[in-house]
């Protein structure tokens, strides 16, 4: 990326010096040479910032249509056409019939291609991505000069590095969707199996208890199992961990004491997909490790104006700090303990940036506290 960037930026400075050419050819009696330089240069960087975005979406009918007005803005030609290897996607000013003849003629060579023809000659030049042909910029003016060749030329340059990038972002959001979705299937089994652990301790000894206990999993497991959004409410997430307790609590009875405090204001925040429960799970399998009295967990959300803050924190026994640094610094697909801290870890920072990751606060004999922040900015699924 780092390539096609400086690229990019060599292109728009020989481009720069193409402006400020027309412009002194085109002034009677032109301003100073170093205003007039700095004047090519907005107006160059001014017209690609301009162009850019869509380019940046790929090559299509759309981005070219968007695109292609600024492109020939920034070569001052008397129309300028993008094509696809196949056809023509869109053209400013008046751009003859032979646009599609003249692009697969540059394609098929390569490299630059310069034609005659009434009443306009034509430069055109392939655009590439990664080194496979994409397409074709062809520009068409009264006078076809070697300046303006060049000039062209790296045009095409630079909107082949733009459709570089896109094509990276593309890459880029694809794995971070897959990424995202392996890391939501990790999950899961860990919640199953625990459950089915739980009601299975009383399928024997408490048949009518197990019952109901598999009824609970069973809404646990549609909301868990079930969702096709990576973003859901702090409301729905709450409401899965109560799912989840209910499980917990038959299985360690008066041992485990609970307690949950939650801003109202804050409950419609739309937050990662199962970015609680694990935090949950995990206060409660080293809150109650190794005690024989009662543990608690507490659970508490407040509204901190343009984010919630939620902390979850256990009475139990505590770890060294550096202890968890290395396991949110864990890959969250190596088995082992942890791994829902890891996972949820990651998730935020992928989703909201490496400042919104997890936060642990522990010592040896003082309990755990984890805490993270949500913005309230609703996000799309991933």
């Amino acid at each position: 990326m780092l390539t096609t960037a400086c690229v990019a930026l060599s292109s728009l400075a020989f481009v720069a010096g193409h402006v400020l050419a027309r412009a002194r050819s085109r002034r009677a009696a032109p301003p100073p040479a170093g205003r007039c330089k700095e004047e090519a240069t907005f107006a160059t960087l001014h017209i690609a910032a301009m162009a850019a975005p869509a380019l940046r979406t790929g090559l299509n009918r759309d981005s070219a249509r968007k695109a292609v007005r600024h492109l020939r803005a920034l070569l001052g030609t008397r129309a300028v056409a993008i094509t696809s290897t196949e056809a023509a996607l869109a053209w400013d000013g008046p751009c003859t019939d032979d646009v599609v003849t003249y692009a697969r003629a540059a394609l098929a060579a390569g490299r630059p291609e310069v034609f005659a023809g009434e009443p306009h000659g034509a430069v055109v030049v392939p655009l590439t991505v990664d080194g496979t042909v994409v397409g074709a910029l062809a520009a068409f003016d009264d006078e076809i000069s070697a300046a303006l060749v060049r000039t062209v030329s790296e045009v095409g340059r630079w909107v082949s590095g733009q459709l570089e990038l896109a094509e990276l972002d593309a890459s880029r959001r694809h794995a971070l969707e897959a990424e995202m979705r392996a890391l939501r299937a990790q999950i899961s089994p860990h919640f199953v199996y625990n459950a089915l652990t739980t009601i299975a301790s009383f399928v024997r000894t408490d048949p009518k208890r197990a019952r109901e206990l598999l009824l609970d999993f069973a809404d646990f497991a549609r909301y868990a199992l079930g969702r096709a959004h990576d973003f859901t409410t702090l409301a729905d997430e709450l409401t899965c961990v109560d799912r989840y307790l209910l499980l917990e609590r038959a299985r360690f009875g008066d041992r485990l004491r609970f307690s949950m405090q939650v801003a109202p204001e804050v409950l419609p925040v739309p937050v990662p997909f199962l970015c609680l429960q694990p935090l949950v799970e995990n206060a409660i399998k080293h809150g109650m490790r190794g005690r024989r009295g009662a543990g608690e967990v507490r659970v508490v959300v407040r509204d901190a104006g343009p984010e919630a803050h939620i902390t979850v924190e256990d009475d139990g026994a505590g770890m060294d700090p550096e202890c968890a640094r290395r396991i949110l610094d864990a890959d969250p697909a190596r088995e082992g303990s942890g791994i829902g801290l890891a996972n949820v870890h990651l998730r935020m920072r992928q989703i909201y940036g490496d400042g919104y990751g997890l936060v642990v606060e522990t010592a040896l004999g003082a309990g755990t506290k984890v805490r993270l922040r949500v913005p309230k900015t609703q996000l799309s699924s991933l």
